[in-house]
């Protein structure tokens, strides 16, 4: 925090006051300057003894002081006691972050800051929904040695509306959250139900959230229908998300004040780029272009253009479009569906670069030398007008399988084509002696049928085409990142921390026993993960080990703090290229428009409280997409499975916990569970560690990456489960089957992924 400077007479000065000026008619003390004026005082101070400490006595300036301090309690910056005074979130007694709930009951703290979760036993659990943000305080040490915190305030909670099933006996009704996340039941009084019937889904709004002592109490608001019926699974999962659907009124009458082109007055000013081939790339079904890419050889090297669609044009700070785009996070990418950041007249019409149209967009000019290192960038505003639409699998055809008929249909783009492919295959070498990780998993998509039903579950094929639109965009997001640093410009940054002591002692003893090593000890590097897969490519237990290696990883998020992404084997990393469907992306771009205005980076926007708490929800909507898109997912699988009761299959297991073994299906990407149970007459011992069960009697052992001949014994899309039970007999102890290294699982999201 800055110190603060003593005006004329002694007192102390706002070191922000001109930032303030700059945002406000009547500007009041920065966040910065009012913790330090309670720091200064040392003890909690009310409303009236901060304003006189801060000397404000004009009445609109005290009420914009009260929504300050508001604001600052949410964000978890300040205590309000309940004596009415305030006081500083100490860091090392008091944490603050959000909620990670558990179905079994307990939970975990993942504070704002970063560092590791801490615990949440059920009891403080119960007066928690998961997803709400605390302040908490470190109350101990469990038995398992865990930190465990005890809750001091609930600063925000994650839910208004809860979905569930009903249920009503003896003249009772609860709601069954169908997150299962969530493990409070609801208690709906009799004249709130609003018709619903036993069994039926519903949308609840909490009337009175939990507490200590009391479960929480709800109205129904919406019938749904029979529980989890065909259709329903995207409207289930979003809602059970609490992923937000409709747009404000306030957003409505906002863009309905837009213009479906580009005004002439928007344009001046800026780089005209409207007569370079820009060109979009993307997947037949794509809706939304925000990004479009061209290339050309220097004397040097090679020059790459991507341009980005200039969402900060239009969504500007503090309009309802803005808190709008911030509340959602992103967007979110169901099977049959999109939820999008943006309303449809931004997402897919003025800020989309769509082809043959004038377009805004924030240009990143990067240069390359002839071994494809990255030697100079600069960002700039331009107007352009994409040249073309095209697909992955068009450039594909044209630059891998010389399509002759695509070719001479886009002759004129050929030779920016085939820049492109030139820069991508020196970029993808770099890729590789820098030591990137690229885990080989397999992608898939859902198809549907005529009626809206499931039909298919099919892996996609990646080429070229998708590798050289990935490796532009991660050139952009570097360069980007690069030009923050070395401003010093506050900014989110995508972070990706090295895997943990606790992760790399079990993955050691795991491959330990395999004979393998994996080198660099506690603080492993991106290439030596890349060296040890290239190592063990050829060997049958290729998969299993793959598997190990990325769930040793840590998860991607957004922090204010820059420390690099060790997957990508970057030093610094920032999402600028898809401002459309992610919000990190359009902080990046007024970021950096701030730093081309010649304004000090002090004088930005946003403070680094501001930036830690805008991470922190960012990473928190993107878990909830993910979350949604999973629920979906797995209830569309089990309703594709529920006339395949009584089937068999071939599989290989792809997950063992102690209750079981999971075995993901060869073809269909569909997993399912053989409770331990149903493996022989047995009693079998988890080794969490080498990722198997033991027989105690017989010796046998299930294994990741096993093959299993299954039956299909039931399918529960209430609690999305698929029950398998074996076929047959296992042939011979020691082993499930026949092992088999060349199947891979499937139905797991890439990482690292094309625009990440």
């Amino acid at each position: 925090m800055s110190k603060t400077k003593p005006r004329r007479g002694g007192r102390p000065r706002d070191p922000y006051e001109a930032r303030e000026a700059k945002k406000y008619a009547k500007p009041i003390p920065s966040r910065e300057f009012i913790l330090s004026v309670l720091e200064d005082h040392g003890a909690p101070l009310d409303f009236d003894e901060v304003a006189e400490a801060l000397e404000l006595r004009d009445p609109e300036r005290r009420e914009a002081l009260s929504r300050r301090l508001n604001a600052m309690a949410r964000d978890g910056q300040v205590v309000c006691n309940r004596r009415g005074g305030y006081c500083v979130v100490n860091h090392e007694d008091l944490i603050h972050g959000r909620v990670i709930g558990h179905p079994d009951g307990f939970g975990f703290l993942h504070p704002d800051e970063g560092g590791d979760d801490l615990f949440l036993n059920p009891r403080e659990m119960r007066r928690l929904w998961h997803g709400d943000r605390i302040i908490a305080q470190v109350s101990g040490v469990d038995r398992r040695g865990r930190r465990e915190v005890a809750v001091v305030e609930v600063l925000e909670r994650a839910f208004e509306n809860v979905i569930g099933r009903i249920q009503i006996e003896g003249g009772v009704a609860i709601l069954l959250p169908d997150n299962k996340r969530i493990s409070q039941q609801v208690l709906i009084a009799p004249e709130r139900l609003g018709g619903a019937g036993d069994g039926q889904m519903v949308v609840v709004r909490i009337v009175e959230h939990p507490r200590a002592k009391r479960q929480p109490l709800g109205e129904v608001i919406e019938i749904l229908g029979d529980h989890l019926a065909p259709g329903m699974a995207t409207d289930v999962a979003i809602r059970a998300n609490d992923i937000p659907l409709d747009w404000p009124d306030a957003v409505e009458q906002e863009v309905a004040e837009l213009a479906e082109e580009v005004p002439e007055l928007s344009k001046q000013g800026r780089a005209d780029l409207r007569a370079t081939p820009l060109v979009t790339i993307d997947g037949a079904d794509a809706r939304d272009f925000d990004d479009a890419v061209f290339c050309e050889r220097t004397r040097k090297g090679w020059r790459l253009l991507v341009a980005i669609a200039d969402v900060s044009s239009y969504v500007a700070p503090g309009t309802a479009l803005d808190a709008e785009a911030y509340r959602r996070g992103n967007s979110v990418y169901f099977p049959d569906r999109v939820v999008p950041m943006l309303p449809e007249v931004l997402s897919n019409g003025l800020c989309s670069l769509n082809p043959r149209v004038d377009r805004l967009c924030m240009a990143a000019e990067l240069y390359f030398d002839s071994e494809g290192g990255l030697y100079r960038s600069r960002f700039f505003e331009a107007v352009m007008n994409s040249h073309a639409r095209l697909t992955y699998d068009e450039v594909g055809a044209i630059l891998v399988d010389d399509d002759a008929a695509l070719s001479a249909k886009h002759a004129d783009l050929l030779p920016q084509l085939r820049n492109l492919h030139g820069l991508y295959q020196l970029l993808h070498e770099a890729r590789e002696e820098r030591g990137a990780i690229d885990f080989d998993t397999v992608e898939t998509r859902f198809r549907f049928d005529d009626q809206g039903r499931l039909a298919a579950i099919e892996p996609t094929t990646r080429h070229d085409a998708h590798r050289i639109i990935e490796e532009c965009m991660l050139a952009a997001n570097v360069a980007a990142a690069r030009h923050l640093l070395r401003h010093k410009m506050p900014a989110l940054y995508r972070i990706h921390e090295r895997p943990s002591i606790e992760k790399l002692t079990d993955l050691g003893q795991f491959l330990g026993e395999l004979g393998l090593r994996l080198e660099g000890g506690t603080e492993p590097t991106a290439k030596d993960y890349a060296n040890l897969l290239e190592q063990v490519k050829e060997r049958p237990d290729f998969h299993v080990i793959q598997v190990v290696l990325l769930r040793s990883m840590m998860q991607a998020v957004y922090s204010d703090s820059n420390i690099g992404h060790f997957g990508l084997a970057f030093p610094a990393y920032a999402h600028f290229t898809s401002p459309i469907r992610r919000y990190p992306d359009l902080m990046v771009h007024r970021a950096l428009k701030h730093l081309a205005s010649g304004e000090p980076p002090e004088a930005f926007d946003y403070t680094h409280q501001h930036l830690v708490a805008m991470g922190e929800h960012c990473s928190a909507t993107e878990r909830r997409a993910d979350d949604a898109t999973r629920d979906a997912a797995d209830t569309l699988k089990c309703e594709f499975m529920q006339d395949k009761v009584g089937e068999t299959f071939d599989g290989v297991i792809s997950g063992v916990n102690g209750f079981g073994i999971f075995v993901e299906l060869d073809g269909i990407y569909v997993s399912g569970l053989v409770h331990i149970t149903a493996l022989d007459h047995d009693y079998f011992h988890f080794d969490p560690v080498g990722h198997r069960l033991t027989g105690d009697r017989t010796g046998k052992v299930y294994r990741l990456g096993d093959r299993l001949r299954v039956r299909v014994a039931a399918v529960n899309i209430d609690d999305r489960k698929i029950d398998f039970v074996l076929a047959e007999k296992p042939d011979g102890p020691g082993k499930a089957q026949k092992r088999s290294g060349g199947k891979r699982g499937g139905g797991r999201r890439r990482r690292g992924a094309r625009r990440d």
